[in-house]
């Protein structure tokens, strides 16, 4: 029954070769009439801004080197097509011997849309200013802060945190916090 709904699977592929499997992939599926299985095929990535000679560096960086999320139905033609496309080294969660893969959770696929910036599934929160919350994610994780202020239209919180003995004001992602 599993095999009819459409769900999120992650795509070994070789290292650095995740935009190449990708578009490799898409005409594969168009010029083998699969479209109605595979639906979305996503590079992980986000920008990252660096600083050269005193200059804005913008570039993209790839949050999963090595796989590719793939949404698609499941199905023996769709799984055949997309694990022996050029560039692909298997299924995450495929035990091999035949074995179908399992998908990867709504809850953590939403959580890699939204880092990403597409997903707009906004996320409710059990914390509030005032209160106290660990950051699970990014840089300052395992710490624990105070909420000063939310922003529930970026969906972020302005945490003061301790660093170097002063409390500093950060701007953390809901999805990146956990109230204590």
């Amino acid at each position: 029954m599993s095999e009819l709904q459409k769900e999120w699977y992650v795509v070994n592929t070789y290292a650095g070769h995740e935009n190449r499997v990708k578009e490799n992939l898409e005409a594969r599926a168009e010029s083998l009439g699969i479209e109605d299985n595979l639906f979305q095929i996503l590079v992980a990535e986000e920008e990252e801004i660096t600083f050269k000679n005193g200059k804005e560096v913008k570039k993209m960086k790839n949050l999963f080197p090595g796989y590719l999320f793939v949404e698609m139905i499941m199905t023996d033609e769709a799984w055949y097509v997309v694990r022996n496309t050029p560039g692909v080294t298997g299924f995450i969660g495929s035990s091999g011997g035949g074995a179908k893969p399992f998908a990867v959770s709504p809850e953590e696929i939403e959580s890699i849309l939204r880092r990403m910036g597409l997903s707009d599934q906004k996320i409710v929160v059990d914390f509030g200013i005032g209160e106290h919350v660990n950051i699970n994610n990014g840089p300052f994780k395992g710490m624990d802060g105070v909420v000063e202020s939310m922003n529930d239209e970026t969906q972020s919180a302005i945490v003061l945190i301790v660093l170097f003995g002063r409390e500093t004001p950060t701007e953390i992602a809901y999805m990146d916090l956990s109230k204590v």
